[in-house]
């Protein structure tokens, strides 16, 4: 039984290989307080405290967030060890992912 390719992860993962991907709370902060971020994912598996903060903070700054795959997951479709945030700073690759989020909930 093969499970068959997450279309979002791979998205996330051209993301990081075009260097379009931010990872970690400190620079995923960074990016979403300075306007580069254009979609922030935060791990289905990050603390109560982690996800707060960061919907509070895109709420503010008005970048749109997502929770999505646990944090090995989400780090290792990024090329990194486990991440609970990864922000997107590609404008149309934050679109693509978006999409495909919207696919898999359709």
């Amino acid at each position: 039984m093969s499970q068959k390719p997450d279309k979002v992860l791979s998205m996330l993962s051209i993301s990081a290989k075009a260097g379009k991907v931010v990872s970690g709370e400190f620079a995923t902060e960074n990016a979403v307080k300075s306007g580069t971020a254009f979609l922030v994912i935060i791990a289905t598996d990050a603390s109560a405290n982690t996800q707060k903060k960061f919907r509070d903070m895109c709420s503010f700054y008005e970048v749109p967030i997502a929770a999505y795959a646990d944090k090995d997951t989400l780090g290792r479709c990024i090329g990194k060890d486990y991440r609970s945030s990864v922000a997107v700073t590609d404008e149309k690759l934050a679109e693509a992912v978006c999409k495909k989020m919207d696919d898999r909930n359709e």
